[in-house]
């Protein structure tokens, strides 16, 4: 993810691995101000931050009971849809703007990490983890405001190395 030293475009700084777990510790219209869980801060695009709510559940959680089978299926649907899309624009069948109006609104999320499986439910808005056997929520791509009565994950308070 792109990052900024102040809430200026002009003004970059390295951008942030994937995945990293981040603080919001400020916002500014679009902008959030984020501390890394190394300590270090950047100003980032605060739109494209995903609220965690809580670790991965435990292997024993009751709460976690969907199927992930169902979702898994339209994940490979969706990628197969994409793909599709990519070969017919790589093979000159469509056009940019074809290929832009069958990707409109797509959107595909998986992340496999041995047993561990972290999937986006785009009819739900939400990720869901997955160990194999149940699936359960994990975080919101809903915004997060800091309201505690809109049924939003608040976002995730990490502490930097050290202070834990």
């Amino acid at each position: 993810m792109p990052a900024w030293e102040t809430p200026d475009p002009t003004r970059p700084t390295v951008p942030l691995d994937p995945l990293l777990p981040v603080q919001l510790v400020e916002r500014r219209g679009d902008w959030g101000h984020i501390r890394c869980a190394n300590g270090w801060a950047a100003w980032v695009d605060g739109r494209l931050l995903v609220a965690v709510p809580d670790d991965p559940p435990a292997g024993g959680d009751p709460g976690g009971t969907a199927d992930p089978r169902p979702l898994l299926a339209r994940v490979e649907q969706a990628l197969a849809g994409y793909r599709a899309a990519v070969e017919g624009l790589a093979a000159g069948a469509t056009d940019g703007e074809a290929f832009e109006a069958r990707t409109r609104g797509l959107r595909i999320g998986l992340v496999v990490d041995g047993a561990s499986t972290w999937v986006y439910d785009p009819q739900e808005g939400r990720w869901l983890y997955g160990d194999g056997r149940r699936l359960s929520p994990y975080a919101t791509d809903r915004p997060v405001d800091g309201a505690d009565d809109t049924g939003r994950a608040p976002a995730r308070l990490v502490a930097p190395e050290g202070e834990r």
